[in-house]
């Protein structure tokens, strides 16, 4: 049995802990990190859907006639690559290098560069073509209608 001064300190740590659990819960569930997430939040979250977004869903990335014909465009904030392909495709690629996760940067020649490393990838298929990157960039569903890109 323990003694009585080892008993009341021992209640009055479980009930200093237990306020202490209660407060936490009322300033956790108050914070900006427990409010609900959009669909962006995701990493492959790309964006709020377009207002007027022509009755398929998705966000607007560009106008096609944004899209250098053999060539792309690298959308910052939504960190995607857009490049032409054969015929009007529309390729899209995350702009996020697999090799330690810096932003391409530059299309030419082909290739989608990215300025730390010197890591290239495709324009076409997002496959790498010179190191050190690891993977391919990662492919993003794209949809086009009418003259505009839209995710997918």
């Amino acid at each position: 049995m323990l003694p009585l001064i080892s008993r009341r300190t021992t209640l009055s740590g479980l009930g200093v802990s237990l306020v202490g659990a209660v407060a936490g819960f009322f300033v956790a569930r108050g914070s900006g990190a427990a409010k609900s997430k959009g669909a962006t939040t995701a990493a492959n979250g790309y964006g709020a859907p377009a207002a007027g977004g022509g009755g398929g869903g998705g966000t607007l990335l560009a106008a096609v006639s944004q899209i250098p014909a053999g060539g792309g465009i690298i959308l910052d904030k939504q960190k995607i690559v857009l490049t032409s392909g054969p015929g009007g495709t529309v390729n899209a690629f995350s702009s996020v290098c697999t090799h330690q996760g810096c932003t391409v940067d530059k299309i030419g020649g082909g290739a989608i560069s990215c300025p730390c490393h010197g890591s290239k990838f495709d324009t076409q298929t997002g496959a790498v073509v010179a190191g050190p990157a690891p993977a391919p960039l990662p492919k993003i569903a794209v949809t086009v209608r009418g003259n505009d890109v839209f995710t997918t």
